[in-house]
């Protein structure tokens, strides 16, 4: 078994619903959910002309390997109607795998740890929530100084 930190975004719809929506059917695929943050709403990031995000992140234990989680997240993203019309531009629901244990990859698909996750505090502001002494593989940081970091 494997902790893993999801980043869970939304900003069409009934926001919060949504989010809620997203960690049950997660669970129902057999991801334990074992801590989700508060809920914050922010600003959207590289594509501004759109709706306010709610925001979270939640910490789960999987036995799924990264990719399959992954997988999970996209198939839980179509099975909420996902549409993408745009990069980075308006969603329903939006999953990101932002941290299995201390897993370092780069293959096509996947990206571990999330290579933006440093410098957005839509991820950063939830993460601190739950976890702020948790450690970025690479960077060697806490979520508590990268968020502090950003702040500057």
């Amino acid at each position: 078994m494997a902790i893993a930190y999801i980043a869970l975004g939304s900003n069409l719809g009934d926001k919060k619903k949504n989010l809620q929506r997203a960690l049950m059917l997660l669970m129902q695929q057999g991801v334990e959910v074992l801590q989700v943050s508060g809920y914050f709403a922010t600003e959207p990031y590289g594509v501004t002309d759109q709706p306010q995000f709610l925001n979270a992140v939640c910490r789960v234990r999987t036995n799924l390997e990264p990719l399959a989680l992954l997988h999970t997240l996209l198939a839980t993203e179509l099975a909420m109607g996902r549409v993408r019309l745009r990069h980075w531009g308006e969603r329903n629901i939006d999953l990101d795998l932002l941290l299995y244990e201390n897993v370092v990859m780069q293959t096509p698909e996947l990206t571990l740890p999330h290579p933006d996750m440093q410098n957005r505090d839509f991820v950063l502001l939830p993460l601190l929530d739950i976890a702020p002494e948790l450690v970025h593989p690479l960077l060697h940081k806490t979520v508590r100084e990268m968020a502090a970091a950003l702040n500057k």
